[in-house]
């Protein structure tokens, strides 16, 4: 059975996707190409490098919130006038700690990496159905959400995140001949449960920053329900898991036990409802 997978963003709760990738192998699907977006970019390019299980949760085991979401001191001098809240550093060596491959040619399996162009609002591709550029790079872009980290610059083009335009890219995994499309979906959607308002969550993250937060899950929600809505009948068969609905978890680095057992679980049940 030829399985293209997609995996979505969705920050840290993207170690869902190393669950989901264990019960795929458990179940013996060939995986002939990966489609991924942003932390699942990330993912996707580790295990196409031939990354184990054991070793990507080994690495995110060891990361902290620093390690991904690290304040720009600039950011706080500049206020309203910062470009981004983050650097960039942290987050471009925590993808080189979990993506051994620096480059598309090496590896193992066809990767597709969506990004952004903030200028033109046009999705990018990058990798097996799009251009070549260094790895690590794309996958920044990827990343590199607005107002949390400062865009990328490819080829005179400012990309971004990829999850802009297709947080579980649907749309590129449907012109992939396969057998069945699986899907993994860790990203905003209407069917997160409120946060408990607890004293210091109504203070943190700043109300300016929740408020772009609330704007970015609404619009990635609206976006995901319609690209499933749309899957084509002529398309290839599709399986969508959603493995984890939570919000407010993009930088939730201490759960990755937690969220890879969510990914684990949930696309054994979702592969077996589909036999």
């Amino acid at each position: 059975m030829r399985v293209v997978l997609v995996l979505g963003g969705g920050g840290a709760k993207a170690l869902a996707h190393a669950g989901a990738w264990k019960a795929l192998q458990e179940r013996g699907a060939r995986i002939t190409h990966i489609v991924g977006t942003s932390m699942g970019a990330v993912m996707a390019a580790a295990f196409a490098a031939g990354s184990t299980v054991e070793q990507v949760l080994e690495t995110a085991r060891a990361l902290t919130r620093k390690d991904v979401a690290a304040i720009d001191p600039l950011a706080l001098l500049k206020g309203m006038f910062a470009a981004s809240l983050l650097e960039s550093g942290a987050l471009r060596r925590t993808i080189a700690r979990l993506v051994p491959a620096t480059r598309f040619a090496d590896l193992k399996v066809p990767l597709t990496v969506t990004t952004t162009d903030v200028d033109s609002g046009e999705l990018v591709l990058f990798g097996a159905l799009g251009a070549d550029a260094p790895l690590h790079e794309v996958l920044y872009a990827s990343c590199a959400l607005p107002l949390y980290f400062p865009a990328a610059t490819l080829d005179g083009r400012r990309l971004a995140d990829g999850g802009l335009r297709a947080v579980l890219p649907l749309s590129v995994a449907a012109r992939i001949p396969a057998d069945v499309v699986v899907a993994i979906s860790v990203g905003p959607g209407f069917d997160e449960p409120m946060p408990p308002l607890t004293a210091p969550s109504r203070l943190m993250p700043p109300a300016l920053i929740r408020a772009h937060g609330e704007a970015i899950r609404i619009m990635m929600a609206d976006q995901t329900e319609r690209a499933i809505e749309e899957w084509p009948s002529s398309a290839p068969r599709l399986v969508v898991v959603r493995a984890v609905a939570e919000r407010e978890a993009t930088f939730a680095m201490g759960q990755a036990d937690r969220y890879y057992r969510a990914g684990y679980e949930e696309t054994n049940r979702a592969m077996r409802l589909c036999v």
